[in-house]
């Protein structure tokens, strides 16, 4: 793997550690309504788009979801973080480090990412390089996403570096034709997540940010 020319970040799991949040809040939410999820199930499954969301629960419960569910669950969820939201541990350090383009490339919606990243003091380091899926076509696991992050600051996919924490994001990136290497160190990794990572496509793992700076120290030629 070569000197990355931009790192593009996900945003929960990686950034911040707001999948057990999110999967809590979200869990109490369907529960409520009738739809018998509970927040592991829906840990599991971070880094899902909304739609893909959306078409799991249908699925399995084979009935459509109340009218603005998403949206009532989606504040409450917002609310939670303004309390309890914390970035990874070694985020800032890390960011403060790096000399090359970062960006974000995220499926939540952009007040969501906004909100993520103004409560834990980390807007300053991407503002304005922060895509959300909702500016293209298809969320991950298409490639839509990272590609459009990558045309906007007019860097290859074959010179990007992306970091995810879920399946869904790893191939999202390597389909779009990007190095990729994965991150497990939120409160939701449980025993394996690493091994998933790599086998969908991660050239990596690591456990904590400190170990991901270590490992773009190596790449650099300058070194």
């Amino acid at each position: 793997m070569s000197y990355p020319r931009l790192i593009i970040f996900d945003c929960d799991g990686v950034l911040v550690d707001s999948e057990v949040i999110d999967a809590r809040i979200r869990s109490q939410c369907f529960r409520a309504e009738g739809f018998s999820i509970t927040a592991q199930e829906l840990a599991d499954h971070s880094g899902i788009s909304r739609a893909g969301l959306i078409e799991l629960v249908q699925g399995r419960f084979g009935r459509p979801l109340p009218t603005g569910f998403m949206e009532t669950t989606r504040a409450k969820i917002m609310d939670a973080f303004t309390d309890e939201l914390q970035a990874i541990e070694g985020v800032s350090e890390l960011l403060r480090s790096l000399t090359m383009p970062v960006c974000v490339a995220s499926n939540s919606y952009p007040d969501r990412l906004r909100h993520s990243l103004e409560v834990t003091g980390l807007w300053q380091f991407f503002d304005p390089h922060v895509f959300s899926a909702a500016m293209v076509e298809r969320g991950k696991p298409a490639p839509d996403l990272f590609l459009f992050a990558a045309e906007r600051l007019n860097v290859s996919p074959a010179d990007c570096l992306v970091i995810e924490d879920s399946v869904h994001g790893t191939i999202a990136a390597r389909t779009a034709g990007m190095a990729v290497v994965g991150f497990c160190g939120s409160s939701h990794c449980r025993t394996g997540h690493a091994e998933r990572l790599l086998g969908a496509g991660c050239t990596r793992v690591f456990t904590r940010i400190s170990e991901f700076g270590e490992f773009l120290q190596s790449l650099d030629p300058d070194q």
